[in-house]
């Protein structure tokens, strides 16, 4: 492939720009030894990972086939289901479980619960993430529409795109933020060292992320209950936000220090999509759906408690 260098991209790195460029299942490494390899060419010539790109600059690449994904099946998975019609299906999905298939992961996904829950929802929205408009981490519990039919599907993906949804998630962030609420403005990208891995930036090559907050309990000086506000969908934003000001969520074990959190039987990342808003695709009503707060994320809660009663009140 030939990628051609804007003004925007003007003096990146050229190993930094091939990440940029190319798909995230294309690892950091691959990329690193293709250029060491001389299989990254600049205007036909090979040149080294820190070579600063100019503008005009044609960068040419063999990308890799992608690893083939056997076909999706559907799965007598139970789903905790909030409502459902002819249109849409809105779900509380459980903590664990990834939303679609990928390579290393084919089967126990939302996407196979729901074929099978959904007998006729094959294909609507493509083969290998059909119904899916939108996603939750694996260890992120919450709310989730899955469209039913090629009406919706639309409808959804327009609706996100334009931002015209609303979310609130609950999470569990360690320490107490210095201000009730407030907003978290910074550009958001992959991580160059690590691809699985998000991280602030004020670059221009990172996208903009927008999330507002705002404390809703305070657990002495060691966690605080946070609602947050995504105005934006990128990954991992409240995980990364959070962290950037200072106060990951309890259990993240990439952005926090998951095993310290141990000690309030948490074993996954505090964050539970609270309740989404959307216009409903065929109607166009305004629609709103809670999911109840999981049973592990209220059982920390106690525990938190519990640690304060016995007189812990140093932040953790």
């Amino acid at each position: 492939m030939d990628i051609q260098v804007t003004n925007r991209e003007d003096g990146w790195r050229l190993d930094k720009f091939v990440m940029e460029k190319t798909p995230e299942w294309i690892s950091r490494t691959f990329i690193q030894k293709a250029i060491k390899n001389g299989e990254v060419l600049v205007n036909g010539t090979s040149k080294k990972p820190s070579y600063k790109v100019k503008s005009g600059d044609t960068i040419t690449l063999t990308v890799p086939e992608k690893p083939q994904i056997p076909d999706v099946l559907p799965e007598n998975i139970p789903l905790d289901i909030i409502y459902e019609d002819k249109d849409i299906l809105v779900i509380n999905k459980q903590p664990g479980i990834i939303t679609h298939p990928i390579p290393s992961h084919t089967s126990g996904t939302i996407v196979n619960a729901v074929l099978y829950h959904c007998k006729d929802l094959q294909g609507v929205g493509g083969v290998l993430r059909p119904g899916i408009v939108h996603r939750l981490d694996k260890d992120t519990s919450g709310v989730m529409v899955i469209a039913k039919n090629d009406l919706a599907h639309q409808s959804l993906t327009k609706q996100f795109k334009d931002r015209l949804t609303e979310k609130i998630y609950a999470c569990l962030v360690k320490g107490v933020p210095s201000k009730n609420e407030g907003k978290i403005e910074i550009n958001i990208a992959r991580n160059p060292l690590l691809r699985v891995k998000m991280t602030v930036t004020e670059s221009e090559y990172g996208k903009p992320a927008q999330t507002y907050y705002k404390v809703a309990r305070k657990f002495g000086n060691i966690a605080s209950f946070v609602l947050a506000y995504p105005k934006t969908g990128r990954t991992h934003q409240i995980r990364v936000h959070m962290k950037y000001i200072g106060h990951p969520l309890l259990g993240d074990e990439v952005y926090g220090r998951a095993k310290e959190d141990e000690r309030f039987d948490i074993h996954r990342q505090m964050l539970h999509a609270l309740s989404l808003s959307f216009y409903h695709p065929r109607t166009e009503k305004r629609m709103k759906f809670i999911a109840r707060i999981p049973e592990d994320f209220a059982r920390a809660i106690v525990n938190i408690e519990r640690f304060l009663e016995m007189g812990n009140t140093t932040r953790i």
